[in-house]
């Protein structure tokens, strides 16, 4: 059973260090842009360089997370950034956007590319369909179990698993509460954890819905090494040297067969604990805030943490050899592995008292406590009757550590070929819709369906009118206008596959809605017209070009955009735009209304801290938390540029609201024109 990689994070050179020096396999980083963890220390190009440098020295590697979406006008300095960090050895890159993918595949062909854990990728299906277009790995969502996991782990591709830090409510890259609350976007690195607020089923002003514990499956390292998991990742970029250096600590004790002292680690740092409910499938016992005791704790651990990377740490074992000789310059070189350097000294002196002899240079040339190396071996051939000063034998034991470290990093640092790429968009025309808009309708019950069949052009269907049987009869005779929406999460993708291949061949019903590139890959595999949805996060003309690659026939643009971003946008695949609903704000395997409260007493509302109520709609393997405001833009049409087709997405409308916002009756109550004016950070 092959031992999984140790990766730990790194928010500034200080705590990169402290990663290595407690035995990280590799560490990854954000840079000043284009990480989707702004808010850390992050590091300048130069440091970049030198991160790179530290880590090859050690024998590890080094990811870099551009795991942010991009804008058009970004483009170039991503692909700027991308050469440089590929021209100093960054070993790969953590990716979420796929113009972002296809951008550095182009700039440097042979770039590593990891799927960031945003991408929200939960299925086996969409981990082979990412082999498929040359991604080398795969982080999934956090959400799945033991089962889901060894699923993805048996696809052609590497795993990498969360297995220490902090839990999002949400499952990554499908939460849109920072940015919709305050412009702060997740999808961008700037989440501005509104999360961690008071939220309540009961009205309990005090109380935390939406905060989970922190994760652990630090117990657990050996069943994951067993299902095939590559990676063990910690969670943790904005967190201090302290924290990464003991989590680095217990992870590989754990690896070694010791048992992680989790006690300690609660007290480095934890939120009422931990959890490891989502792996296990026992969610029972997931929620928790940082407490006072818990800040306390970590205060007093803090100078024992210090000793775990107040040294250098051995990473070779190497060879020495000296030769001493009469009349010749002195000769000592170092093997490590495949791996030689030899450095020349003076001619050596007669001994005038005692000679030097094998015991006087291994005493010298042990001495390498400052270096990544140890000794397994000195040997020497020494003449007799000749003598070195200590001191020459120290330069020439320093000169011989420099010289192999650098021939090691050098050795470690992968080399790339680097184009002259510049992206440029495509040049074609802007997308019209005509004089009406025309409109696709999300529904969730099939009476909002039969009443929106008339007057759409195509009717999304959520799983619940058509996944457990009872489908109206009128999709046998409406089969060519609609497009089957599967569940958003689903982690036993074989029962749902099965049942749109059912749908497909007894209704003729050939559409998909595309959450994320697992319903792509379903998609592909089943012959199927494809439509994207927004929660593909396609921000750009590049992701767009890309959905048209992998064979969508449309997509709904984030809705993220702004009207004014939107209409520069240049892509041959048609593109919609949401334009009313409660959009969902979360997508969570968690229910904070049965955490709180029960099932029975479900409230299906969460109340914030100013008394406003968020809808949850529940489903099997997933709840949706909707903004309580209503997207309304029907009204604006005439501004919205750039699009074939509007999005409605209906909630809990009855038959007459139905009607009415297909008429563009403007609905009661608050409505938002979302962030189509004022954009995100």
């Amino acid at each position: 059973m092959r031992k999984p990689e140790t990766l730990a994070p790194a928010g500034s050179m200080e705590t990169l260090s402290a990663a290595l020096r407690t035995g990280a396999d590799a560490v990854y980083v954000g840079g000043k842009r284009f990480s989707a963890r702004s808010s850390a220390s992050n590091f300048s190009d130069e440091e970049l360089a030198q991160a790179a440098a530290l880590c090859h020295r050690y024998g590890a590697k080094l990811y870099l997370a551009v795991n942010t979406i991009i804008s058009d006008s970004e483009s170039q300095d991503f692909c700027n950034y991308i050469k440089y960090t590929s021209s100093i050895g960054v070993d790969a890159y953590i990716v979420q956007d796929f113009g972002c993918a296809e951008i550095i595949k182009k700039a440097v062909p042979d770039a590593v590319l990891h799927a960031s854990t945003q991408m929200s990728v939960h299925t086996a299906v969409g981990a082979e369909m990412l082999s498929e277009f040359g991604w080398e790995r795969v982080v999934p969502a956090r959400e799945l179990d033991s089962k889901a996991i060894k699923k993805i782990c048996d696809a052609d591709i590497e795993t990498e698993i969360f297995v220490h830090g902090a839990l999002c409510m949400s499952v990554s890259g499908q939460c849109y509460m920072s940015a919709v609350m305050g412009s702060r976007s997740a999808n961008r690195g700037c989440c501005g954890q509104a999360c961690r607020l008071p939220y309540s089923a009961a009205e309990n002003k005090k109380f935390s819905a939406l905060s989970l514990k922190d994760l652990s499956l630090l117990p657990n390292t050996d069943e994951l090494s067993a299902i095939g998991v590559d990676s063990l990742k910690i969670e943790g970029r904005m967190k201090r040297p302290e924290y990464v250096a003991s989590a680095v600590n217990e992870l590989n004790k754990a690896l070694n067969g010791e048992t992680p002292d989790m006690q300690f680690l609660r007290g480095v740092f934890s939120r009422s604990g931990f959890t490891n409910g989502y792996f296990t499938g026992n969610k029972k016992d997931m929620f928790g805030v940082r407490e006072k005791e818990d800040v306390v704790a970590a205060r007093s651990l803090i100078p024992e943490i210090h000793e775990l990377y107040r040294f250098e740490r051995t990473a070779y074992e190497i060879d020495i050899h000296a030769v001493i000789a009469e009349n010749e310059n002195v000769e000592i070189t170092a093997k490590c592995g495949n791996t030689y350097v030899t450095v020349y000294g003076d001619i050596p002196d007669k001994a005038q008292n005692r000679p030097t002899d094998l015991s006087a240079v291994e005493k010298q040339l042990s001495k390498l406590g400052d270096t990544v190396f140890r000794a397994k071996s000195i040997t020497a051939d020494i003449d007799d009757g000749l003598f070195i000063p200590m001191g020459k034998l120290n330069e020439l034991r320093r000169e011989l550590a420099e010289k192999l470290t650098e021939k090691i990093t050098e050795k470690n640092t992968p080399k790339y070929s680097i184009t002259e790429y510049s992206p440029s968009l495509p040049k074609y025309s802007k997308q019209t819709f005509g004089e009406k808009l025309p409109l696709r309708v999300y529904c969730r019950t099939a009476e909002q369906a039969e009443t929106a069949i008339d007057k759409a052009e195509f009717i999304i269907a959520d799983s619940r009118i058509w996944l457990c049987g009872n489908v109206p009869s009128f999709f046998r005779e409406y089969s060519d206008r609609i497009i089957l929406s599967p569940p958003r999460f689903m982690p036993y993708e074989d029962a749902v596959i099965k049942r749109i291949s059912e749908m497909k061949d007894e209704y003729g019903i050939n559409r998909i809605f595309c959450h994320t590139p697992d319903f792509i890959a379903v998609g592909r595999k089943l012959g199927m017209k494809m439509h994207g949805s927004f929660t593909l996060n396609v921000f750009n003309s590049y992701s767009a070009e890309k959905m048209a690659e992998f064979g969508l026939e449309d997509c709904v643009f984030s809705m993220e955009t702004t009207l004014e971003q939107l209409d520069k946008v240049r892509t041959a695949m048609p593109l919609g735009l949401a334009v009313y609903g409660n959009l969902p704000l979360m997508l969570t395997v968690n229910c904070p209304i049965e955490n709180e409260v029960g099932c029975k007493n479900c409230t299906r509302t969460l109340t914030d801290r100013t008394g406003r109520k968020l809808p949850v709609v529940c489903s099997r393997f997933y709840k949706e938390i909707l903004n309580p405001d209503v997207l309304y833009m029907l009204d604006r049409t005439d501004e919205l540029k750039n699009i074939t087709f509007g999005l409605v997405f209906l909630n809990d409308e009855n038959a007459q609201q139905t009607k009415n916002v297909l008429s563009c009756v403007k609905p009661d109550g608050k409505i938002t024109r979302g962030l189509y004016y004022r954009g995100i950070q």
